[in-house]
């Protein structure tokens, strides 16, 4: 058991789900301490039955923490995380900024638990489009070896944080009133429209054409499934849903994995749900989703467009398992390794 845990950013949207989670979850630590910036400093937070007051992430606040959880932008993380492993933590990062270093595994717990044992004091939670893809993946990947992926994403207005949630519902109420309204987030108009474009296009001297958001997918994939052969071809779209990002993945394999392999494999593999029957309308949505820790899979067909191709419909809550979820399951998954 941990003797004192540090939620960093516990006043967010992903931070809030992390507390809950925790605090359900019977979370193994002998304390607990909510961290945040200074503007949230003093808030009182409930947890386990007693009120914990939010400090400041100063590098003072990680004397005597042995895990921190953190969920904060980038450029806070490349700041602060150092702090904390300097101050002997280990931390299990939600952002960006450290999942491609080659020193800091990058997990999801259900597919490369092994990796989570090689930190060096940062463990890396993927991004949330990744994180759903590659648990579809890799139980096709370990039978039957992925050749190429084709995905394109519908990622809700939460994936954009607070502002993206209040974007959805102002811009929405503005559009239908026939009112002019100035987005806070997005760079487009997201009522009753599509945004082709998640992040920004900084790779485009290796990566032209593609998006950060696309290239996320694509290099970490590789990173996770430990194969950077796979050919992988995302395209990342904004929608005007709130929460629950939703994907059409197309695969091709090695061998031929039929519909029903492909169902039973995913049935047999922890934290991914089956719910397939076109006939009587039953498959994943973002309405029957949001609020799960699982993934959800549906629309399960041969892709006939390809040798050995396979296609289908994943849906999962973006700040659950692609955010909150697996990251507090990494850190139960530490917990389990560290004290047995």
């Amino acid at each position: 058991m941990f003797q004192v845990t540090a939620v960093m950013g516990a006043t967010g949207a992903v931070g809030s789900i992390i507390r809950q989670l925790m605090e359900e979850r019977n979370f193994p630590t002998e304390q607990i301490k909510f961290l945040a910036s200074k503007r949230s400093a003093g808030k009182v937070l409930p947890y386990a039955g007693k009120d914990v007051v939010v400090e400041e992430a100063t590098p003072e606040a990680f004397d005597g923490v042995d895990l921190v959880i953190s969920s904060t932008p980038d450029d806070t993380a490349a700041a602060i995380v150092p702090l904390a492993v300097a101050h002997g933590c280990i931390v299990v990062d939600e952002s960006a900024y450290f999942r491609m270093k080659d020193d800091v595994p990058l997990v999801i717990p259900e597919v490369n638990p092994d990796d989570i044992m090689k930190h060096k004091g940062i463990i890396a939670s993927p991004n949330c489009s990744t994180t759903q893809m590659v648990q579809a993946l890799e139980p096709l990947h370990r039978a039957a070896k992925l050749l190429a992926v084709e995905v394109c994403t519908y990622q809700a207005t939460s994936g954009a944080g607070e502002a993206g949630k209040r974007d959805l519902v102002n811009s929405s109420k503005a559009f239908l009133e026939g009112k002019e309204y100035q987005n806070e987030v997005f760079p487009h108009p997201i009522a009753f429209n599509v945004i082709p474009q998640i992040g920004s296009h900084k790779y485009k001297a290796q990566w032209p054409g593609y998006t950060s958001e696309e290239v996320k997918m694509i290099v970490e994939t590789w990173k996770m499934l430990g194969d950077d052969t796979i050919k992988i071809c995302p395209t990342c779209v904004r929608v005007p849903v709130s929460n629950c990002h939703s994907e059409v993945i197309s695969v091709q394999t090695a061998r031929k994995v039929s519909v029903a392999e492909a169902k039973e494999l995913w049935a047999a593999t922890p934290g991914l749900v089956v719910m397939d029957d076109l006939d009587n309308g039953v498959y994943p949505m973002p309405c029957l989703c949001t609020g799960s820790n699982d993934t959800y899979l549906g629309r399960v067909r041969e892709d006939y467009s390809r040798e050995n191709g396979l296609v289908f419909w994943c849906v999962s809550d973006n700040l659950r398992k692609g955010a909150a979820t697996n990251a507090v399951q990494i850190a139960e998954l530490l917990a389990r390794k560290m004290f047995g």
